[in-house]
């Protein structure tokens, strides 16, 4: 059972069935189109799906400044979960600072619509409170908002 006083969660219902946020959420070129909040941007997106597997997402500011995040797949359940983590960088080599996991659920309405669930679940209770201190709440659900739009085009 996850310690509540180290994890962050995001439910909502989205108007989309779990196939299409999947694929939001696993094709880079639709990463890049909701993964930040905007006005920020996503300069780069590499995926490679399968636990072990490495990721990258370079975050941009507004003001052109890049912040990569890298880390690597724990769990992918096509439709339904994705797992990742910043605890490691790639081949199981340690991040120099891990930060937090992510567990992303799909679980589906059985009416065109997904119920999301996003957890982000950290090492301390420090590094909850700063993540929440960041905007957590906001940040997040204004890409759930950005990952709904983008799914109902497709």
């Amino acid at each position: 059972m996850a310690n509540p006083e180290h994890e962050l969660v995001l439910n909502r219902t989205i108007n989309a069935t779990p196939d299409k946020l999947y694929r939001c959420w696993t094709d880079p070129e639709l990463m890049k189109q909701w993964f930040v909040p905007r006005p920020w941007t996503i300069g780069e997106v590499q995926t490679e799906l399968r636990p072990g597997g490495s990721s990258l997402i370079v975050m941009r500011d507004p003001d052109g400044n890049e912040y990569p995040n890298r880390g690597v797949y724990l769990e992918v359940v096509p439709n339904e979960r994705l797992v990742f983590t910043d605890a490691y960088i790639e081949a199981w080599v340690p991040s120099g600072k891990p930060f937090f996991t992510a567990i992303v659920t799909f679980e589906d309405n059985g009416d065109g619509t997904t119920n999301y669930t996003a957890r982000a679940r950290h090492w301390t209770a420090e590094d909850c409170a700063q993540h929440e201190a960041m905007g957590f709440q906001e940040g997040w659900g204004k890409c759930a908002d950005q990952l709904e739009e983008l799914a109902q085009t497709l």
